[in-house]
């Protein structure tokens, strides 16, 4: 494929679709659209084809009356001719327009709205014909619009041929009795049917071309490896900042250090690096539960709030050191430091006289 031949491997982000989104960029067919346009279209000309033929022979009916005796540059009767014309092609050119909403809201998944595609481009003023040629003809994506051009063709033959096989002799009858009105009548519902029957057909092919579309978009939308590694960069920050930060991040989230030292029953340091605060509450659990800890200068705070609040500090490097990276916030003490930690509280209780 194209895209690995460029090194694009890697999948495309949310974060790439999503800004291509934004730019009007997604996975679309414009059969879709124009199958959906034709057969709406189709559909309101039938209903309203005997108001249009009425239309129509009220405004021929409105000009020869008057031509004999008024100027036909008479601005009146331009303006009379342009109001019924947009009368009449007002219902079909809004069922058109909103047609074609439907199938970009249906295909886009939602409303979409970017001048992006709009903006000047040289690229798009003098393109590059070489280019164009090769990617139009040439390639998978030209081959496969000109097999889906011969199918359509193919289809509105073979469509039509069904169809008006059976008229054809009614049709020449009807006309070689000089019938003009009952002939016109019968060659409009004829080609209503066939519009009709290639609508649908051509609906049908543009389910698979959507699909088609959406493959190729996803392979134009992937990334190479540096890409990912600079979108991560540029999302997320640096991986070293990022962890600094989340480890700074942790720290200052922990729950109100002061008022967790005043309420705890010691503080066990690594003496400098680690310092992680226990409290023993057996109405909440059986064994005492890490209220804060810190690290470095958050250690240092710890030790000093300590202090003030003139609570025990109890220097065990392995203690400090295990419970800072086994234990969270809010967690009981694993079992595995049930056995020292009780010796520590024994101890404590037995120099302070605590019940």
């Amino acid at each position: 494929m194209a895209a690995e031949d460029e090194g694009r491997t890697e999948e495309p982000s949310e974060y790439r679709l999503e800004k291509a989104r934004k730019e009007g960029r997604v996975a679309k067919s414009q059969e879709i659209g124009s199958s959906l346009v034709l057969l709406l279209t189709i559909v309101v000309l039938i209903f309203i084809a005997k108001w249009v033929l009425g239309q129509c022979i009220d405004i021929f009916t409105y000009y020869f009356s008057r031509c004999s005796n008024q100027d036909v540059t008479d601005g009146k009767l331009a303006s009379v001719f342009f109001r019924e014309y947009i009368k009449m092609i007002l219902p079909t050119s809004l069922v058109a327009v909103v047609a074609g909403l439907i199938a970009n809201i249906i295909q886009n998944k939602g409303f979409i709205f970017s001048w992006k595609p709009l903006e000047p481009k040289f690229s798009k003023i003098a393109p590059k014909f070489g280019e164009y040629f090769k990617k139009t003809v040439f390639s998978g994506r030209g081959l496969f619009n000109i097999a889906k051009s011969i199918l359509k063709v193919a289809i509105i033959i073979i469509i039509a041929y069904i169809l008006i096989k059976g008229d054809i002799p009614v049709l020449v009858e009807i006309v070689s009795n000089g019938q003009i009105l009952p002939a016109v009548g019968k060659i409009a519902r004829m080609a209503a049917k066939i519009l009709i029957f290639v609508a649908v057909s051509f609906i049908a092919i543009s389910i698979p071309d959507y699909f088609v579309q959406k493959r190729e978009f996803m392979e134009t939308m992937k990334m190479t490896k540096q890409e990912v590694k600079q979108e991560f960069k540029e999302l997320e920050g640096d991986p070293e900042v990022k962890s600094r930060l989340m480890q700074m991040q942790r720290q200052l989230l922990q729950q109100n250090i002061p008022k967790a030292v005043s309420e705890a029953d010691v503080v066990i340091t690594n003496p400098t690096h680690f310092a992680v605060v226990l409290k023993y509450d057996t109405a909440v659990a059986d064994a005492p539960m890490v209220t804060a800890k810190g690290e470095d200068e958050m250690a240092f705070t710890i030790r000093r709030f300590a202090k003030e609040y003139d609570k025990p500090i109890v220097e065990n490097k392995p203690v400090a050191r295990g419970l800072y990276t086994d234990t969270e916030i809010g967690d009981i003490i694993p079992s595995d430091y049930w056995k020292v930690i009780s010796v520590i509280y024994s101890h404590i209780l037995n120099n302070s006289n605590l019940n």
